[in-house]
């Protein structure tokens, strides 16, 4: 199935995206918990009371790029926390990988916690690795931004580069808690992007950094090996689709630069197989509240055209995620526009209520794009704020 090209979206007026940008931030900070966690959704049932570390990083890197300085930091600090408490846990699949041995999937690390670090009493789809390299990554982006000394973390980053370089090659569910037999391209790049950013602060010591080197480049020759198809970066190895996630990895996170013959292959197939009107799908197939257009993958899209030097088909991306929002400002996971399935909305209705809205990952990547396209939206960092654990 491919979806038509997607034609050019209704222009927000910079005033109003302004203004959305501004109450984006001011929303998140809002919800951040005291001790760092960012809620994916305060209200959503499946998703209240807990924080993910792909949505959270993802959520950091847009507050630092915004100038919350503070706020981004005490999310890393809380990601340190919950690494620190698992350090047993770690070193037990370390040894295991080291042994030539895997220990099962359940006894690999959550994708997501409770504010307090715990693992939660909600059975989930749970094991990803995605999130570790994210996390990093979007540490390095702010210690380089900031000048931020990144060394307070750095047990925490030592003892994710261990887990990572023991277990990329493992299959675990995506970013939406799909298909766990499967390796996901967009979870290898993730982890890239993570290792290659732990090697690279400065904080480890010369045996982990070279550990955390070593893996990255064999991460990423495996992905090139394995997960390319039709000159484009593919779902998962072996396959021949995409899946929007990909935009990240050859956009903000710069795995594969946007500009090379494959970030363009790639943006590419995006746009023809899942973008329509402005508004992107996760993947063809995609039947969750019946396979709706996410805001917070527009973002995503629109960052890698803007790497890849097309900023103007970068703001009417932005233009569109701006529109999504409601009248009091709320951005939605997703919205019921050119649903791939619309008979399967009912039996998620049913199962969890409404769809997340807010969630706070598309407040995000709005304000991310925003600050990408115009530094104009980002504010001098407040001297007041003292930097967080």
């Amino acid at each position: 199935m491919t979806l038509p090209t997607p034609a050019r979206a209704v222009q927000a007026t910079s005033v109003d995206l302004a203004a959305l940008v501004a109450s984006s931030a001011e929303l998140i900070a809002s919800l951040q918990d005291a001790g760092g966690a960012y809620p994916a959704s305060p209200t959503f049932s499946a998703y209240a009371g807990y924080s993910w570390f792909r949505d959270g990083a993802f959520i950091a890197d847009a507050m630092s790029a915004h100038g919350r300085v503070e706020s981004a930091e005490r999310f890393f600090g809380w990601c340190a926390d919950v690494l620190e408490s698992r350090r047993v846990d770690i070193g037990a699949i370390t040894a295991a990988g080291r042994a030539g041995e895997s220990v099962a999937d359940s006894a690999m690390l959550p994708t997501r916690f409770t504010f307090d670090g715990r693992a939660g009493d909600d059975e989930w789809w749970d094991f990803q690795l995605d999130g570790y390299g994210t996390w990093v990554w979007a540490l390095a982006e702010h210690a380089r931004r900031h000048g931020t000394d990144a060394s307070r973390w750095a047990p925490a980053i030592a003892l994710t580069v261990d887990y990572l370089a023991n277990s990329w090659r493992r299959p675990c569910f995506d970013w939406w808690e799909e298909h766990a037999e499967h390796v996901h391209v967009s979870t290898l790049g993730c982890i890239a992007a993570g290792l290659r950013a732990a090697s690279s602060l400065g904080v480890l010591d010369d045996d982990l950094a070279g550990l955390a080197a070593a893996s990255a480049a064999d991460v990423e020759a495996f992905m090139l090996q394995h997960g390319v198809a039709d000159g484009h970066l593919t779902k998962w190895v072996g396959s021949t689709a995409v899946d929007a996630s990909l935009a990240a990895i050859v956009g903000i996170m710069d795995v594969v630069p946007a500009a090379s013959d494959l970030g363009a292959a790639t943006i590419a197939a995006i746009e023809r197989d899942l973008a329509v009107d402005g508004g992107v799908h996760r993947f063809l197939g995609d039947t969750y509240f019946g396979g709706g257009q996410w805001p917070l993958l527009s973002c995503f899209l629109g960052l890698a055209h803007a790497r890849a030097g097309d900023r103007d088909r970068a703001r009417e991306l932005l233009a569109w995620s701006a529109s999504t929002a409601g009248p009091d400002g709320s951005m939605p996971e997703q919205v019921e526009r050119h649903l791939l399935d619309p008979s399967r909305v009912e039996e998620w209705v049913e199962r969890w209520g409404p769809s997340a809205d807010p969630l706070l990952w598309s407040h995000a990547m709005l304000i991310r794009l925003a600050v990408e396209l115009d530094g104009a939206f980002e504010p001098d960092p407040d001297p007041s704020e003292e930097p967080a654990r």
